[in-house]
């Protein structure tokens, strides 16, 4: 069946960017259904890398009655390392105790996990989120799901339908875009709130640092293995890094503007990692993203050794001029003179404050929905991607109702990944002016 297109006007509509993700609802006998004050609550995560361990460990730190009941992942060897780590990191603290017969593997691992909790953390490569997603709100869990929250335009229109259905359900959504939660960046959007900043004209955000792991291909391993265990460089698992890292300076500037990008050019390439582990990725992104005010932003993320790092955000607007880097916000005045600064220095981590929300709400019988940005801002992640791979201008509503599909259904270990090497162990890479957006 032919997808609906979707308008710029209907999306934008029906979108929500907010200072925070808390929909505030009067506490009634309607809320009272989503309420578990008195509840031990059961905690399952699907996906254990260090992301999905470390989630764990502040899930059971933000709610004194939580039981971490259940783990999945692709692999088994990573849900007993994660299991061990977690058990290290709280011992003393809080008695971990998850049953060998709940630690389950496998493609369809996530369906028992799911099954057995009251609150899911969704940690896998963002590949999967829409899927996992989809199926922890139809039975009814609490989610805490890690960005980007999807890799294709076909999964960005699933989780916007799931985000529905959750606030539907009166369910709780906390995205992993923890800047939301971070005081400094509360302190500045505060700021862009009252008028004190005016209106942001324009603004450049940036992840340029060395990179990240990599994970060599073993003797044995199949294809579907080595992918799925190298997952950062295979677009249908990662999205290339301008979606899985640069997605958090992206949404800054989303929420800071109050609108999402209409349209997204740019440039990029692999000019130092480009090696046959490296798969598919672009190392270096560069793109202009134009908002319906006016507003334009640069954006820049890089994976390259020796290089310049910087991952910060500014934003020049017609009365001040503010800015991010590291725990420090401030506010300049256009001759540089300091107006405001925030040192967020000793504050709690906001890692750990997006779970304390998570479980207040759910006790509480709040609502917390994070879908609608994280989806958005995945979104304009993926635009800046097309727009990089292809060298052509991408508007939002051509890359929300793309045909394009990373992810197919029904993946198992029998079948090939989506993307398969050429004779000399290649992968496709994109070609400016070659690549084609469907």
């Amino acid at each position: 069946m032919k997808e609906k297109k979707i308008n710029r006007r209907s999306f934008v509509k029906n979108t929500t960017i907010s200072s925070g993700a808390l929909l505030t609802v009067p506490f009634s006998l309607e809320a009272m259904a989503n309420s578990s004050n008195n509840k031990k609550l059961k905690l399952a995560v699907v996906g254990c890398g260090g992301r999905g361990t470390g989630a764990v460990v502040q899930a059971l730190r933000a709610d004194k009655d939580v039981e971490l009941v259940a783990m999945a992942d692709a692999f088994l060897d990573k849900v007993e390392k994660s299991l061990k780590s977690i058990v290290n990191e709280l011992e003393g603290e809080i008695k971990i105790n998850v049953k060998e017969k709940n630690r389950f593997h496998g493609f369809d691992a996530y369906k028992k996990a799911i099954e057995l909790a009251d609150v899911v953390i969704l940690a896998t490569p963002p590949g999967f989120r829409p899927l996992h997603f989809e199926y922890a709100i139809e039975n009814d869990k609490h989610v805490f799901m890690e960005k980007p929250v999807a890799t294709d335009p076909s999964g960005i229109r699933r989780v916007l339908k799931s985000g529905k259905l959750a606030q539907e359900k009166k369910l709780n959504v906390v995205v992993g875009l923890q800047r939301r939660y971070q005081n400094s960046y509360l302190s500045l959007f505060d700021k862009v709130k009252k008028g004190d900043v005016g209106k942001i004209i324009s603004g450049q955000v940036y992840w340029n640092g060395a990179g990240v792991w990599v994970r060599k291909r073993e003797a044995g391993q199949s294809e579907m293995e080595y992918q799925m265990r190298n997952w950062y460089y295979f677009n249908w698992l990662c999205g290339d890094h301008i979606v899985e890292q640069h997605v958090h300076n992206l949404d800054v500037a989303n929420w800071f503007i109050g609108e999402y990008p209409e349209s997204a050019s740019g440039m990029g390439g692999r000019e130092v990692r480009k090696g046959i582990d490296h798969g598919q990725i672009f190392d270096h992104h560069y793109v202009e993203y134009n908002y319906p005010s006016g507003a334009v932003i640069s954006s820049q993320c890089r994976h390259q050794p020796g290089t310049h790092r910087k991952v910060s955000e500014t934003f020049q607007g017609t009365k001040a001029i503010i800015s991010t880097n590291k725990n420090v916000a401030q506010m300049l005045d256009h001759n540089g003179n300091s107006l405001f600064k925030y040192d967020a220095k000793g504050d709690k981590s906001p890692y750990q404050i997006e779970h304390d929300k998570l479980f207040e709400s759910i006790r509480n019988g709040g609502i917390i929905n994070d879908t609608d940005y994280g989806a958005m801002s995945t979104l304009t992640s993926i635009m800046g991607r097309m727009a990089t791979y292809s060298g052509k201008l991408i508007t939002r509503e051509q890359a929300l109702n793309s045909t394009d599909i990373l992810v197919p259904d029904n993946l198992n270990w029998e079948t090939n990944p989506p993307v398969m090497p050429d004779d000399n162990g290649k992968y496709p890479v994109a070609i400016p002016g070659v690549f084609k957006i469907s």
